[in-house]
């Protein structure tokens, strides 16, 4: 069921179009809220007063942008005013933090050891759930804000100017960031993932 038809059965009073809702949208909403305060449990207080002025707002949601992207625009603006500013302008350190360590090149700048192309499988879900347990456990091992921008750009599908701006980055800091995370992702599966035999 698309989200649009969730609003529609929500604005009808359907309690469960809500739980789907919720379901969908809740761990997204509490790792972005992690962003900006300083405890899980000030997470959590911020989704839950998320949710609250989504229901209450619901019927003012215009359908210009999606509705999930109206979500964590109304989530955003709750962290900001919760959260403590030292957190929220965190300053992305830009030099010196190499993606992958140069013992993986020769003296020419190949590769010793190539990555494991893991990203090629993960399409077959049911086959590859260790893999993907593992990407999830990575992603959930990084430090901030690496995670909430890998999480909304690669696993919410989020483009960088929509991450920017959600999270008060320059474009430019989101792309480095994110080059970084993924590169501490691969780094971790491939420390942790034997690989099997087709």
């Amino acid at each position: 069921m698309s989200d649009l038809d969730l609003v529609d059965r929500l604005l009808e009073g359907d309690e469960a179009a809500f739980r789907d809702l919720v379901t969908r949208y809740h761990l997204t909403l509490v790792r972005v809220a992690r962003y900006y305060v300083r405890s899980a449990a000030s997470a959590e207080d911020v989704v839950q007063d998320t949710w609250i002025a989504v229901l209450r707002g619901l019927k003012d949601f215009e359908r210009r942008s999606s509705l999930k992207t109206w979500i964590l625009r109304i989530l955003v603006n709750r962290a900001r005013s919760s959260g403590e500013r030292e957190h929220r302008s965190l300053p992305v350190d830009l030099t010196d933090e190499r993606a992958v360590a140069a013992s993986r090149f020769d003296e020419r700048g190949v590769w010793c050891d190539p990555p494991i192309p893991f990203t090629e499988s993960v399409d077959d879900r049911l086959a590859n759930q260790p893999l993907l347990t593992l990407v999830r456990q990575a992603i959930a091992r990084l430090p901030e804000p690496h995670q909430a921008v890998v999480t909304l750009r690669d696993v919410e599908g989020f483009s960088t100017a929509e991450v920017a701006e959600l999270l008060e980055l320059s474009e430019a800091n989101v792309r480095v960031i994110l080059h970084r995370g993924r590169s501490r992702v691969r780094a971790d599966v491939e420390a942790n993932w034997e690989v099997r035999p087709s």
